[in-house]
């Protein structure tokens, strides 16, 4: 590997470079560096770590032979594109080699793309091929920005494009409109455990390609660059954002209870994406986002919930706003940095246009209590069950505040993003989900209050189990999952977890690639 095979030191050493403190916490800066990483443990279950040494990928062949290698000398391989990982499935460990692929951000449109193997009637569709290092704020700026299409991926713009955040199925925004992130994978190549370069698409290799959207990253083998489907970009992006405060236990849960008519009635649809957080304080944030829509649509969306909150005053107060931008201007630093500065955080001040949203920035460097998630069946919000679906919805909020990530549920989705999101190795309970309630605990840097972070989970634990009695389903997103989490190979892929652990064996028979709850993971 050469000059391309580095040595790894830890950014808690005394001795590690001085710029640290320049870039510290930045989202995308951090990724410059070989132990750089979103999260940073979490408690009971992983501590930061670095690999010794590294090697820094540059194309698919780098990673064959480092495949080869660690497999021939028994070494354990770690795997990071971005490292924007919960689980700590990118953390190295003292007797680790890092297969880093920061450097393969190669990115080519294709204006008619046939995957490789298909028949001559096959006519092809616009789409973009990204390298195994890029992230979305990358992609974005290419295929939105410059070229003026639309690509799905995911909302946190640091994020890696083709890693672990794709192959775990994925979520962005808009998915109600667009589809699973991974129902947009037209061809993957990939380094298999034997460290041979394969393709995988609908017309070969179909199985390992099935698997790849949605079965779990670093799993089937490590993926070189992928290509991605693009649509039609839409007029307008946009956000409703705001906050209800009920004066009273009684009016938050009866203003719950008319939210849920609000979204089965309004938001149940393509248009809408993103999350409302209901907290222990009797509050509600809401942030959502909305496509294919003008600010006027938009608003005429939200004045029945307004109207309802202000006709009752002396219970709540409200705060609300919508703004609509031109869709190709969503993902521009510059047009972002002139309109709405606060919302953006450049990456070494704006250098090559990159940014993360400064609504994310809390969590660069956390270190987690804990992480759960569900799926909440849309069946939830329907007339009869919606004044139940309230009550528990409010007893949990007493535990611990949580979230309804809409744009995480495909019930309500326009149709061909549904047909294409039922081709995915997801747990098929996300196909009848109205959202996926996200819980969470966590702090900047390394955790030193042990006994509090006990007691937080214990309050999150219970929250989680409010919302799993109702929903009668342990169902969960393998991304965003409790480390801890029983029963996880049913909980992250249903029905679907024997046909994969059959293609796990097929393509990686001696269970080389292997992280924490990923298929076959406990053989």
């Amino acid at each position: 590997m050469g000059s391309r095979l580095i040595s790894v030191t830890s950014p808690f050493d005394e001795q590690s470079d001085p710029k640290l403190k320049e870039i510290w916490g930045n989202a995308l800066a951090i990724q410059d560096y070989p132990w750089g990483l979103e999260s940073v443990g979490w408690q009971g279950a992983w501590d930061f770590a670095v690999s010794p040494y590294a090697v820094l990928a540059e194309s698919a062949q780098d990673i064959a032979a480092t495949v080869k290698f660690a497999k021939e000398n028994e070494i354990k391989l770690s795997i990071k594109g971005t490292g924007h990982d919960y689980l700590g499935r990118s953390n190295g460990s003292c007797d680790s080699l890092l297969l880093w692929t920061h450097m393969m951000r190669d990115l080519s449109m294709k204006e008619v793309f046939v995957p490789k193997g298909a028949p001559a009637t096959e006519k092809g569709v616009q789409a973009i091929t990204i390298g195994a290092g890029c992230r979305w704020i990358e992609v974005y700026r290419e295929v939105m920005v410059n070229q003026g299409r639309y690509v799905q991926g995911g909302g946190c713009t640091s994020v890696g494009a083709a890693g672990g955040f794709l192959q775990g199925g994925g979520f962005g925004s808009f998915s109600k409109k667009y589809g699973i992130a991974a129902a947009s994978l037209l061809e993957a190549e990939i380094v298999t455990a034997n460290g041979e370069i394969v393709t995988a698409n609908a017309f070969q290799n179909q199985d390992l390609f099935w698997a790849l959207k949605g079965g779990g990253g670093a799993t089937f083998g490590i993926v070189s660059k992928v290509t991605l489907q693009t649509h039609s970009l839409p007029h307008y992006f946009g956000i409703v954002k705001g906050k209800v405060i009920a004066k009273t236990d009684s009016a938050f849960e009866q203003f719950i209870e008319e939210f849920i008519h609000f979204y089965r009635e309004k938001l149940n649809n393509e248009h809408w994406g993103e999350q409302v957080t209901f907290k222990p304080d009797n509050s509600c944030d809401i942030d959502m986002l909305f496509q294919g829509l003008d600010q006027n649509e938009a608003e005429q969306t939200w004045r029945c919930l307004k109207s309802w909150v202000e006709g009752r005053l002396n219970f709540y107060t409200i705060e609300l706003e919508c703004i609509a931008v031109p869709a190709r201007d969503f993902w521009s630093y510059n047009y972002l940095r002139e309109h709405f500065p606060k919302a953006v955080i450049p990456y070494q001040g704006g250098k090559e246009g990159l940014f993360y949203w400064a609504g994310d920035q809390s969590q660069v460097m956390a270190y987690w209590h804990t992480m759960q998630s569900c799926w909440i069946p849309l069946s939830l919000f329907s007339k009869e069950k919606a004044v139940h679906f309230a009550q528990e919805l409010f007893k949990a909020s007493r535990e611990w505040e949580f979230a309804l990530h809409f744009n995480k549920g495909m019930a309500g989705a326009a149709e061909d993003a549904a047909a294409r999101s039922k081709n995915c190795s997801m747990n098929p309970a996300v196909h009848e989900a109205a959202a996926l309630a996200v819980f969470g605990s966590y702090v900047t840097g390394i955790e030193s209050d042990k006994t509090k972070g006990l007691e937080v989970r214990k309050k999150v634990n219970a929250a989680v189990q409010i919302i799993r009695a109702v929903t009668g389903s342990e169902a969960a997103y393998s991304n965003e999952a409790d480390y801890f989490q029983e029963n996880w190979q049913e909980a992250f892929w249903g029905g679907h977890y024997p046909r994969l652990l059959e293609i796990k064996k097929k393509y990686d028979p001696e269970n080389f690639f292997r992280t924490h709850h990923s298929v076959g993971s406990e053989l």
